[in-house]
């Protein structure tokens, strides 16, 4: 792309050569810049709905492996008193 400091053009074909071998050589799989900001675009309510209702079951999910993660290092035992 770029040789001995002054640019030079290439066809669509050598940037797409180029762009796979940059992924295949640095294991890029996506923009790391433009999948993280929000979207300019409006999102469709039945769209919408479903990102919620995924994101309930992910949170539920996150809880029960927390609380099941706290059990194995609290455990505890009630032991009634015996008065006699």
């Amino acid at each position: 792309m770029v040789s001995d400091g002054s640019w030079d053009l290439i066809s669509d074909k050598d940037c797409a050569t180029e762009v796979a071998e940059f992924i295949r050589t640095k294991g890029v799989t996506r923009c790391p810049t433009a999948c993280v900001l929000p979207t300019q675009a409006s999102v469709a309510a039945a769209d919408r709905e479903a990102l919620g209702e995924y994101a309930a079951r992910r949170a539920e999910r996150r809880r029960a492996r927390a609380a099941t993660h706290a059990q194995q290092f609290w455990r505890f035992e009630v032991v009634s008193s015996v008065h006699g």
